[in-house]
């Protein structure tokens, strides 16, 4: 859907109730489409949490899923929680250790599209062509957009002296 300005808002509102929920001591940024000004995207809140460790992660998971938070990703890199109303999934919690937070690749992606206006849209056309060849179901879908993700991921990685990684973590 086309850029909503109530983004900003819907993820300042869920990162303050993260925090408050889980450890106010929690950095939480806004990552995935909706972070980026003016670009279409699914209408989900991906939010990057720094935690200190699993164990951080594990003593807050309780009062999380009191909050409505709950597991239920296919992630295997790291912890995910979500958020759904009325069925619907509304919100994308991803927790990093603060040991890998600097290489974290949803902040590296987020940051790349901030920086490079041109790349953001060709991501944003990736996507919506992808959307459009809907006969191609959701694999075709989530490989295109893969392979952007990939190419710019790597770009970011290199800019900044990290080697190249894959950016699947399915």
């Amino acid at each position: 859907m086309p850029y909503d300005p109530s983004w900003p808002d819907r993820f300042r509102a869920a990162a303050e109730s993260l925090k408050q929920v889980g450890n106010p001591q929690w950095t939480v940024e806004h990552i995935g489409s909706t972070a980026i000004p003016g670009l279409s995207s699914k209408p989900i809140i991906d939010l990057a949490v720094r935690i200190e460790d699993a164990r951080d992660f594990q003593r807050h998971r309780p009062a999380l899923e009191g909050d409505g938070w709950r597991t239920g990703s296919s992630v295997r890199t790291h912890d995910v929680m979500l958020r759904e109303r009325d069925g619907t999934r509304t919100h994308i919690a991803h927790f990093f250790a603060s040991a890998v937070w600097n290489e974290v690749n949803q902040r590296l992606f987020r940051d790349w599209l901030l920086a490079h206006p041109t790349d953001a849209l060709r991501y944003q056309e990736v996507k919506r062509l992808a959307v459009e060849d809907a006969s191609a179901g959701l694999g075709a879908y989530n490989a295109a957009k893969t392979r952007i993700v990939q190419e710019l991921v790597d770009r970011a990685r290199a800019e900044r002296g990290m080697p190249a990684v894959s950016v699947s973590d399915k």
